[in-house]
């Protein structure tokens, strides 16, 4: 056989190694041409680009371009608006523990940046919805009954949205939902609250009671609160607090009839 002739097999693996080199030959053209391109590139350019792939829900694509440039124009005001664009594109892509570290990062970066009171809105979003619970929402769970993870952080995220910025336009949805969390944290101390009178814990129960008139003044479950404290004291001994408790419960509910000290099974003849 000539020293040159080639099998079938031998053919085709020149070929592939041919087609091979061709192909990583343009991909290098390809390669270089786009950082050509890139090196010419404005930083208006780079954020019409990316804020489009927002828009149009292309997050991933989107993250790209914002982190391209942030990178290559950090001092640029559109570095800093993609700051603050990725929060949002980080919270949509379902990534919300990288969405909270770019607002904290915006916070550090920007403190008196004129839309700082968006990366405050978003923090506190972010734990609002941390525990959506839906499923048990659908079956009728109710949620006051669950420890309330991160509701302390997005209270917190919220008030500052309230009380700095009080012009914002996020500042009435960070009220209504900051109340809720307010509401449901003071739901939640009134069971515990019940879960110890319910085994005649009186002064444990009554610390709970105190917790929610200390910290959350104005929610619905305030009135319960003053009524189990009520019960507590009197269960204590402590009858002069109890009366002063009373005033205070008759000045704010005038209309309720007097609350009635708790009774469980084993204590049937009791008052």
């Amino acid at each position: 056989m000539s020293p040159i002739a080639r099998t079938p097999v031998d053919r085709a693996r020149l070929a592939g190694a041919v087609l091979l080199a061709a192909l990583a030959l343009l991909a290098g053209c390809h390669s270089r041409r786009h950082d050509r391109d890139n090196r010419h590139v404005t930083p208006t350019q780079l954020y019409t680009v990316a804020h489009k792939a927002m828009v149009n829900n292309d997050y991933e694509y989107a993250v790209r371009q914002y982190e391209l440039l942030t990178s290559r124009f950090p001092f640029s005001d559109e570095a800093r608006q993609a700051r603050l664009d990725l929060i949002y594109v980080y919270y949509r892509k379902g990534e919300k523990e990288t969405a909270t570290d770019a607002a904290d990062q915006f916070l550090r970066e920007y403190p008196t940046h004129p839309r700082v009171d968006y990366a405050w809105y978003m923090k506190g979003l972010i734990d609002f919805e941390r525990q959506p619970y839906r499923v048990e929402r659908w079956l009728g769970v109710d949620m006051a009954r669950r420890p309330p993870s991160s509701a302390l952080e997005s209270i917190n995220a919220f008030r500052v949205v309230v009380e700095r910025y009080p012009k914002s336009i996020y500042a009435h949805d960070a009220l209504r939902r900051m109340t809720y969390e307010r509401n449901r944290l003071a739901e939640y101390e009134i069971n515990v609250a019940r879960y110890y009178v319910k085994r005649g814990a009186w002064l444990a129960a009554a610390q709970r009671a105190q917790h929610v008139l200390e910290q959350y003044d104005g929610a619905p479950a305030v009135r319960e609160a003053l009524e189990i404290l009520i019960d507590c004291d009197h269960r204590l001994g402590l009858e002069e607090q109890a009366r002063k408790v009373e005033q205070v419960y008759r000045a704010n509910y005038p209309e309720a009839p007097a609350p009635e000290r708790s009774r469980h099974w084993w204590t049937f003849w009791r008052r």
